[in-house]
């Protein structure tokens, strides 16, 4: 089971509805993280992490701003030069979205990753 993938198409179907917010059930660190860069990059509002004794769960507010995202199986590992091929097949335009990257210093949008010239691994996109 894809924690990650079942993560985002909640996400994605919550938005289609026009929901205000979602509740995405089972919780990981990694989907956490993804989550706050999505946060920071203006696409979702507030999350927080509800414990319910078992794996817990995410509620998270949704803004109307997410066309599509998704998980990216498998993890292919990137270069910094190789982002904008990853761009092109992921995402609909120049300057439109992003890619979601797990990097040595953390999960971080490919943007973040090409400043501070690190590589690593595609997690997810989002437009």
């Amino acid at each position: 089971m894809d924690t990650l993938a079942n993560g985002l198409t909640v996400i994605v179907n919550n938005e289609m509805r026009n929901k205000r917010e979602c509740i995405i059930s089972p919780a990981s660190k990694l989907l956490g993280r993804v989550l706050r860069v999505m946060q920071l990059n203006g696409y979702i509002g507030e999350f927080e992490f509800i414990d319910d004794g078992r794996t817990g769960k995410f509620k998270v507010q949704l803004l109307g701003r997410v066309n599509d995202c998704g998980a990216i199986r498998p993890r292919f590992p990137v270069k910094v030069e190789e982002f904008e091929e990853w761009e092109k097949k992921f995402l609909p335009s120049r300057d439109v979205g992003l890619l979601i990257v797990s990097t040595s210093k953390g999960v971080m949008s490919h943007r973040e990753a090409k400043e501070k010239r690190v590589g690593g691994r595609l997690l997810a996109f989002v437009y």
